[in-house]
């Protein structure tokens, strides 16, 4: 019998019904916020298992004690691709390939949402830099994207966070835009630095999201950032950034502490970087699950026999 995977399976947060009762799991989408849930497997649909995923409230103080779910290992996303491989490859019947399937469109449409989410970062609504087209002309002659373009990346996707506030307040609208021209208030890069986790090269494609490092006071006149670049063609992190954003006052030619608006605005994205970093880790816990359940029906039980297919009976 092959040995136990390396990926260590969570605890399960499926119901205990017999899978025979089960009905077959569903495409899992994901809507162009963070604030909308992906649908769900009728699979998980039982309270039983949605009682077992915890989510964050503000509004009670016993949760918001609690020790948050673990982050997921950085790969998650290709060692649940190699296992779910691995289970086909064995032999699946028509009822576990449609599960494996199911799993296998859940990764392929929630996967930036996940890794992001994952960490707290909001993705959608034209919070950071989508689906930007890595160019050939962005490596350099050691054959990957020179280290320069990464800062690129995260410079836009810092814009475009602030920018983006400005079509979610409207009333403050004109005021957030200002943010980033050099008049009244306005935001100053003071130091960023980066950190680099594989090279990407052409073609590929990527998407960078920002977030608040610290939870923004009164007094503050500087924003702590982080930033992540995702590689689409990787399906994970390929760089990261901590950025130190000076509040200033042009007119006054001095910091200045963070706007009334912004402030508000801003203490509301930390509340919704928390609940959404719960959420993707639940998720990512919830597919584990699946996957490992799956291993369970297939390969990893004691009287499994591997389909050879034709080939294993004799035939040609």
């Amino acid at each position: 019998m092959p040995p136990n995977p390396r990926f260590k399976a969570l605890p399960r947060v499926l119901s205990s019904a017999p899978l025979s009762r089960r009905p077959p799991p569903l495409l899992l989408g994901i809507g162009p916020t963070t604030t909308s849930r992906p649908c769900r497997l009728q699979l998980l649909s039982s309270p039983a298992a949605s009682n077992n995923i915890r989510t964050f409230s503000s509004s009670s103080k016993e949760k918001e004690e609690e020790e948050p779910l673990p982050l997921p290992p950085g790969r998650w996303y290709s060692d649940f691709q190699a296992r779910l491989g691995k289970c086909i490859l064995f032999g699946c019947s028509r009822e576990q390939a449609r599960r494996a399937a199911g799993v296998l469109r859940a990764l392929a449409t929630e996967w930036r949402a996940l890794a992001a989410g994952a960490e707290g970062f909001l993705t959608g609504g034209r919070r950071g830099l989508e689906g930007q087209q890595v160019v050939w002309g962005e490596m350099d002659s050691f054959g990957h994207v020179n280290n320069a373009n990464y800062i690129r990346y995260a410079e836009s996707s810092r814009v475009n966070w602030i920018l983006h506030f400005a079509g979610a307040d409207p009333a403050n609208g004109a005021r957030w835009r200002e943010l980033m021209t050099p008049k009244g208030t306005g935001l100053i890069m003071k130091s960023i630095t980066a950190e680099y986790k594989f090279p990407m090269t052409y073609p590929d494609t990527v998407s960078a999201y920002h977030k608040l490092r610290l939870e923004p006071a009164a007094s503050d006149t500087s924003l702590a950032l982080d930033c992540v670049v995702l590689s689409h063609r990787h399906r994970r992190v390929a760089a990261r950034t901590g950025e130190d954003v000076v509040v200033y006052d042009y007119a006054a030619a001095r910091k200045a502490p963070l706007p009334p608006f912004a402030l508000a605005a801003l203490r509301d994205v930390w509340g919704r970087q928390r609940r959404e970093s719960e959420r993707a880790r639940a998720r990512i816990r919830e597919i584990a699950g699946l996957v490992r359940e799956l291993e369970r029906d297939t390969w990893d039980r004691s009287d499994a026999v591997e389909d050879l297919g034709a080939a294993g009976k004799g035939g040609k």
